[in-house]
Formats: structure tokens, C-alpha cells, sequence
């Protein structure tokens, strides 16, 4: 079954019409997408295909499902993972001691604020917080916190509508999902105080290829970032970077500070990763050439081990049902043939089935057996995973990693 969209005959970011293929993943259905019983075998499937524009270097999906469809009510939480909220943390920490510890009055907007674990922290930092979500279930249960939150999509209408300005905007894994990217950044650049600092964490593109991560390549994220596209975006709304780091945090992303132009000077850091983004190509069109190439190297490496440990009659269970997940499920072909179902901690997800390869899904705490080995999708808690875990792996369960920045198998 496939679904109308949009495809796009010039750059989200530049406007250049010098687009080329680069990574086609194929028909897949939009990876959040999780289905009831009923649903199973009529969800709609969209091209998957990333584009590079060779104008200003921006990878980007060359279609987009509405954000309506994808926004609405999705299952996601940012809540449920420790190491995320730990992460959040020391993120309102940080931009709070940096550039706003002894400011009267200091306010926060967060787009995309979920269920409100970014602003938690803002809050206990005695800002004057405010979320913007647009998923309906996410934001009540934030409202349910105490975390004031407009259920509403970003942009500069809605900007209009609140009529103040912020000292700290942030925007965590929602700046490359934006449909209205330029009406979104323009309302940054309206709400963003004179000297005001814009935070925005993205998926960090020169990590994807380097650790192999196409399953986050998906139909939410539109874009995919390094330092320097990012910056010819935000330019274009008179807004510039000022300072950037890395974190290990989903394998590999950048919390990047940004303000008016002119507004602070580049820090040594930000220029030594731009430094570094430059030397290995990071940003040329053979680098997404080479990196399609070895996602299909990946699938049959997965697919062969897979098939020899159903050929010894060992159970495997999936760990984690992360909308990322769906994107490898779906381009390996993997179903419940090779996989019996996905074991997932968020509630939201309870008794449903992933889209396209329709796996069930069931809460860990609710699980009455045990595989001899889990193939981990949510691998990029890898850390708190094996730890949380420690004694499944004294039992024997292997825990495989189809997505590796390093040597995961244990």
C-alpha cells in the first residue's frame, strides 16, 4: 500500500536544484508508525532515499510524508532511557552555567519538547519554561508534569502568537525532521533574544557514515547534518554558530550553540571541528557513494548470521523497538521467520507490531521467556544495555549488535 506525499525538486536548505542520489533504502512505511492488530498488512509505504545537494553538501530525504501523519500522536519518549535524560541534563547544566547562572528572569523554549524531559531540567534550574510538541499524548502526559506545553507544530505563525522572546531555545533531534525548515528557523531567529543562545542537538552525519548508522536514516529525519551545512542554513536566517561539541549520546551527536550573527565569535573547538569534518571528505558526494555501498555489505553480513543461528535453533529476540530499528528491520527484510518479537520498555508500545515487518512487541517486564540471543536495535545505548543487563550475560545471552562503533558483540 503506498501513501501520497511530497517529493522535492530542490534543496531544503539552499534552494539549489543540483540534487543526486545517493543511499536508496527503497518502499518502506514511516518508521513510528507501530501497528494494532488491525493494522497490520495496510500501513502505507513511502520512498526512502537520501539525495545530495551538491550546492551546499546537505544530504536529504527526497520525500516527505506529511508531518501531520508522522506528528500527530507518535509513541516515542524521551523519558524512558537514563543515559538520554542524563544527557539532558547536563546539557540545561551546562548552557546554564556558560551563559545564563546569574540571569533574572531567564526563560526556555523547547521545540519538539516531548514529554518534557528536556525542560525538567531547565525547570529545577529555576528557568521559565515552555515546550512546543505536536504530538497530542506526548504533550498531555508532559502537561501531567508540570511542563507548560503547547500542543502545537513549531513555526513562525506560532512564534507570532506567543509574542515574547527567550534566552535559551533548544531543539534536541527536531531540527532535521522540520517540513517548514526555513517558517521554523525564522521564528528561532524572532524568539531568540539579542543575546539569546539557540541549542541545537542534531544526529551528527560524519558519525553515521564512520559507524555504519543508516537506520537512522528514516522518514522523520529530513535532513542530515554536519557543522558545515548546518551553518549555511542557519546564515540564511541571519543566525550563526558560535561554539559545538560532540557527544557520544545516540552514537554519535553534536549540541551546537548558535546565535545572531555577529553576535559571538567562533570558539577553538567549533573550528577544530570543522577542521576535522573537512579532512575525510565528510561533506563530498563519493563519501554517501561508498556509505550505500557498505550498508549492503552490512545486510548481507547480518541476513548470513542470522540465518545460521536460526539453522542451530537458537531464539532471538529483538532488543528494543526503536523507530530506527524499522528502517534496518525493513531494508534487511527481517521478520518474524528470523526474529520472534521486540522486547521494549516504553508503555506506549505494548502489544503492538512493527510496521512492515509486523514483529510483536512485548514489555520487558511482562516477559515470560528468554532468547538465547538478542539482537540489540536499541544499540545506541549500548553502554547502559549491557550494564543494565549484566546478568543476562552471566546467563549466556548473547547480545549481538547489528550496529557497531566499536566492538560490541558480548
Amino acid at each position: 500500500m503506498s501513501e501520497v506525499g511530497s517529493r522535492i525538486d530542490r534543496c531544503r536548505v539552499c534552494d539549489s536544484v543540483e540534487l543526486e542520489p545517493a543511499i536508496d533504502l527503497g518502499n518502506q512505511p514511516w518508521c513510528n508508525h507501530f501497528l494494532t492488530q488491525e493494522q497490520v498488512g495496510h500501513e502505507p509505504f513511502y520512498p526512502l532515499r537520501v539525495v545530495y545537494c551538491h550546492a551546499c553538501a546537505t544530504p536529504q530525504l527526497d520525500f516527505t510524508v506529511p508531518k501531520e501523519v508522522m506528528f500527530g500522536n507518535h509513541t516515542y519518549l524521551s523519558g524512558v532511557t537514563t543515559s538520554l535524560d542524563q544527557h539532558f541534563q547536563a546539557v540545561a547544566e551546562e548552557v546554564d552555567s556558560f551563559f545564563f547562572r546569574h540571569t533574572e528572569g531567564k526563560s526556555v523554549l523547547d521545540i519538539g519538547s516531548n514529554d518534557g524531559t528536556q525542560l525538567k531540567h531547565f525547570k529545577t534550574l529555576g528557568y521559565d519554561i515552555l515546550g512546543v510538541e505536536p504530538s497530542k499524548t506526548t504533550a498531555e502526559m508532559a502537561m501531567e508534569k508540570g511542563i507548560t506545553t503547547v500542543n502545537e507544530f513549531f513555526n513562525i505563525d506560532l512564534v507570532r502568537c506567543l509574542g515574547r522572546q527567550f534566552h535559551v531555545i533548544n531543539a534536541a533531534g527536531v531540527f532535521f525532521h522540520l517540513e517548514e525548515l526555513h517558517s521554523a528557523a525564522e521564528g528561532i531567529r524572532e524568539a531568540l533574544r539579542p543575546e539569546g543562545v539557540f541549542v541545537v542537538q542534531f544526529l551528527y552525519m560524519k558519525r553515521i557514515v564512520e559507524n555504519g548508522a543508516f537506520d537512522q536514516i528514516y522518514h522523520e529525519h529530513l535532513l542530515y547534518y554536519n557543522l558545515s551545512n548546518i551553518e549555511v542554513l542557519l546564515n540564511r536566517h541571519g543566525l550563526s554558530l558560535f561554539d559545538a561539541c560532540v557527544t557520544s549520546i545516540h552514537g554519535g551527536s553534536v549540541v551546537a550553540y548558535v546565535t545572531h550573527q555577529g553576535g559571538r565569535s567562533p570558539s577553538s573547538r567549533l573550528q577544530a571541528l570543522l577542521r576535522e569534518e573537512e579532512l575525510p571528505g565528510s561533506n563530498q558526494f563519493s563519501t554517501y557513494q561508498e556509505f550505500a555501498g557498505r550498508i549492503d555489505r552490512m545486510k548481507d553480513q547480518n541476513v548470513t548470521d542470522l540465518e545460521a543461528l536460526k539453522r542451530k535453533g537458537q531464539r532471538v529476540f529483538g532488543f528494543g523497538a526503536p523507530a530506527k530499528g524499522n528502517t534496518l528491520l525493513n531494508y534487511f527484510n527481517l521478520g518474524t521467520r528470523l526474529i520472534e518479537c521486540l522486547v521494549e520498555k516504553n508503555v506506549l508500545r505494548r502489544g503492538l507490531f512493527s510496521p512492515g515487518m509486523h514483529i510483536p512487541i512485548v514489555l520487558e517486564h511482562e516477559l515470560t521467556q528468554v532468547p538465547d540471543v538478542y539482537y540489540v536495535l536499541a544499540w545506541n545505548f549500548k553502554e547502559e544495555i549491557l550494564t543494565r543487563n549484566q546478568h543476562l550475560v552471566d546467563q549466556g545471552i548473547h547480545f549481538h549488535f547489528p550496529v557497531n562503533p566499536g566492538d560490541a558483540d558480548r
